[in-house]
């Protein structure tokens, strides 16, 4: 008998794992604040060169310089003649800005970007900046996985907490944008570190019954942070002080060390059985159950083989037999392009033209829904249902091209179902990557796929860098790679309702799977189960 069996005995999503998801999503709200603030702290609102102001600055239209009219001569360089600008000059003759800009507080009071200037041939720091915190969550994947397979999911929860608010804090401190960039970086490997952890400890003491809805669960506290956000950006205008805002109340969570419990699957593969059996008999008290004393876990000789087998492979199976070849790089694939459009589409909702507030917290909402319907689809199909919601997102991309700039509402509406399809494609990789990988690789290729949705998170901002060629480059982008991701997904098999395979052989159809040992209980085991009540 495994480990789950003796979960759904004890109770598979009793009062115990309850409590202990309230534990894990209450950071997820924190979570999508450092995630998304940039939106609000990057911000680059209308600009004048202060050069070019001169004494009508307080009465200029900074309209003119960021509608679709704008003249972008107006940011960027001194006009010696403003005869196109009411009250400013006669001549047309113009130079590079060197007497620094004004910035509209008509929406921001501060941003990153008006504090140090990061407009016009600086404006590229802006983008690099989102993509070094992105870069900070794909190092962050590795390191920190590695630290909780050695010391166990809750110290680095913990310590992923601690650090993720002391260094969150300490940005909104920061005396330049170098210093800001890096402590953001830090931030960002620990976003890696709680939000992986996290999910991976709530797994580890969920029953297979009910993981696909305690996952869905966490999710939905990302959305609520996500629209939670809008509301706090709207009511703080200035940079320093949101970003205080969102960190701070990371310090609540060092209760945590008291409530938060260690898995026990953990301490069961670490031989530290006597603690596993504690918290065992801990979570059947809270959710009802007894259990004797002489209840004792155990794995039997063919599952020490097994996993003495696993050791054997390494990340190059993955991509040594054709079929596994092909599975993984596709995977490592739509894992890419999720995270890339999930977030291109995120980090730059000030494109749509809509008020940025509303079009955020539009952006949240849009959450619920995504998440809730993967519900209904996954059990029919998870390749149709991933198919399906990767070409809703990529159309969805497309189509904006299509739309004129003034028809800003239409625009933000398209971006809006292609956010949605392309949430819940998320959403279903996850599950969909741990039914397609086979047992003796599958941590290796989920964790292979996860480095793959961080190079996406890493580009996203960068792709915005196009708009320089063409403003819809980054749409058609997106677009493309997304209906590529749905083409791709043809090619992988369905897994609903389909037992996981255990090799690679299993994979290939090499030969039927061959029953493996399984952790099992000795006679006193199996005689105290009998014994719950």
């Amino acid at each position: 008998m495994n480990f789950d069996d003796v979960l759904n005995c004890i109770g598979g999503f009793g009062k115990f794992q309850k409590i202990l998801y309230v534990w894990i999503c209450l950071p997820q709200i924190l979570l999508a604040f450092h995630m998304l603030v940039s939106i609000f702290t990057g911000a680059v609102p209308p600009h004048l060169c202060r050069s070019a102001a001169g004494p009508a600055l307080l009465d200029f239209n900074f309209s003119l310089v960021s509608g679709p009219d704008g003249d972008p001569n107006l940011s960027c360089s001194i006009l010696v003649n403003h005869s196109q600008v009411p009250g400013l000059g006669d001549s047309n003759d113009s130079g590079i800005c060197q007497g620094g800009w004004e910035y509209s507080k008509q929406t921001f009071l501060s941003t990153v970007a008006t504090e140090w200037d990061l407009v016009c041939d600086h404006s590229s720091m802006n983008n690099i900046g989102s993509s070094i915190y992105m870069f900070g969550l794909l190092v962050g994947a590795p390191v920190f996985g590695a630290l909780a397979d050695k010391y166990g999911r809750r110290p680095i929860i913990l310590v992923g907490l601690a650090m993720q608010t002391t260094f969150g804090v300490g940005a909104a401190f920061a005396p330049n944008f170098y210093i800001y960039c890096f402590l953001r970086f830090v931030v960002g490997t620990t976003i890696s570190a709680v939000i992986m952890n996290a999910f991976v400890l709530g797994t580890e003491w969920t029953g297979p019954k009910h993981r696909m809805l305690a996952g869905v669960i966490t999710d939905y506290f990302f959305g609520f942070g996500y629209i939670i956000l809008a509301g706090l950006a709207y009511l703080i205008r200035d940079w320093r002080k949101l970003q205080l805002a969102i960190s701070a109340p990371g310090f609540l969570f060092i209760f945590y060390i008291w409530v938060l419990p260690r898995s026990a699957r953990w301490l069961m593969a670490n031989d530290r059985k006597e603690e596993a059996l504690d918290l065992i008999r801990k979570a059947a008290l809270i959710n009802g159950k007894q259990l004797r004393d002489e209840f004792e876990l155990c794995q039997g000789h063919q599952d020490k083989v097994r996993l003495g087998e696993a050791k054997k492979h390494t990340l190059i199976d993955l991509f040594r037999t054709p079929k596994m070849r092909q599975q993984s790089l596709i995977i490592f694939y739509l894992w890419f392009v999720n995270v890339l459009v999930y977030y291109g589409l995120s980090l730059n909702i000030s494109d749509f033209g809509m008020n940025i507030y509303l079009t955020q917290m539009i952006f949240g909402l849009v959450e619920m829904p995504a998440r809730t319907i993967t519900l209904f689809t996954l059990n029919r199909s998870r390749r149709i249902s991933q198919l399906a919601f990767l070409a809703v997102g990529g159309l969805a991309c497309l189509l904006t091209i299509f739309i004129p700039d003034d028809l800003f509402a239409i625009r933000t509406a398209l971006a809006m179902v292609g956010k949605f399809g392309v949430t819940a494609s998320l959403s279903i990789v996850y599950i969909y990557s741990a039914e397609v990988f086979p047992t003796v690789i599958r941590q290796s290729g989920i964790g292979m796929g996860s480095m793959c949705a961080r190079v996406g998170g890493v580009l996203a901002p960068v792709l915005y860098l196009l708009r320089n060629v063409s403003k819809n480059a980054p749409m058609v982008l997106f677009g493309l790679c997304t209906l590529l991701g749905a083409g791709l997904t043809l090619l992988l098999p369905e897994t609903a309702n389909k037992p996981l395979p255990d090799t690679i052989e299993d994979v290939e159809g090499v030969h039927p799977s061959e029953e493996e040992g399984e952790p099992v209980l000795n006679g006193s085991c199996l005689k105290s189960l009998d014994s719950i009540s």
